[in-house]
């Protein structure tokens, strides 16, 4: 692809079972489930504006936007390579007249005077504020704060919901109350947690929160996904990762 250079393009993946091409970095982190899972709580009008904060290689705004025509992205990322991958994806899927991407870090306050008001917003930010970072930078930043807190995130969500709109953001668990007070201190509340659990019976891994302009509305704990059972995918986990699956139902499962 052009403006990459070998060290930093790497292989060409397929989410939602071939909806979406998304070339990944040669290096780092690869888009994958919470990629799909998070683009899965998006529930917007066709033509609706949705906020990528922290977009990497593009893998969130994509799959939103091949399960909801007409969607636009405006994406947020501070890495130039970053930023060119997801441009390159976009156009990869024929949407680059669909997506803006913004290089930007997302603690500039100035940031959120320059987006447009979003239908949607979400973000999988780097969850860990401290502790062993991985030695490639572009990984690191993938998962390690690095100054920039859980706290910033929230804000640039909750600042750029249009009324109405939702916020979600994937986590591991063990981040969970760290979270839900980061998108309370953003204005947001009526906070929905859907835990993933890797198997039926296993702790949590991950959580989606989804949260609203109602920071005094109380979270709610939604009956979560299973994601594995023997070798492979369980039915309604299937259903998110390959078929598209749209939505949180009124049950708050994941639904089509």
């Amino acid at each position: 692809m052009e403006g990459l250079t070998p060290s930093a393009a790497g292989p060409v993946h397929a989410l939602l079972g071939g909806r979406v091409r998304l070339q990944q970095p040669a290096e780092g982190l690869r888009a994958g489930m919470d990629a799909v899972m998070l683009a899965a709580s998006v529930e917007m009008r066709p033509g609706g504006v949705v906020l990528d904060a922290g977009c990497g290689p593009g893998g969130v705004f994509l799959c939103v936007l091949a399960r909801i025509p007409g969607a636009r992205a405006v994406a947020v990322e501070r890495d130039p390579v970053l930023a060119a991958l997801a441009r390159e994806n976009a156009a990869l899927n024929g949407w680059a007249d669909r997506v803006e991407v913004v290089e930007a870090d997302v603690s500039d306050p100035a940031l959120r005077a320059r987006l447009p008001r979003a239908d949607a917003a979400v973000s999988n930010p780097p969850y860990w504020p401290g502790g062993s970072v991985p030695p490639v930078a572009i990984r690191a930043g993938a998962t390690h704060a690095g100054g920039v807190g859980l706290r910033d995130w929230a804000a640039l969500l909750g600042a750029s919901l249009a009324r109405g709109g939702r916020a979600t953001i994937v986590l591991p668990a063990g981040r969970l109350e760290d979270g839900i007070g980061a998108l309370r201190g953003a204005g947001l509340g009526g906070t929905e947690i859907l835990p993933l659990w890797p198997r039926s019976g296993d702790a949590a891994g991950r959580v989606l929160l989804r949260a609203r302009r109602a920071p005094r509305a109380p979270a709610t704990l939604l009956p979560g996904l299973v994601l594995h059972e023997g070798a492979g995918w369980t039915p309604e986990a299937e259903a998110v990762l390959r078929g598209g699956a749209l939505g949180w139902s009124p049950g708050g499962k994941l639904a089509p």
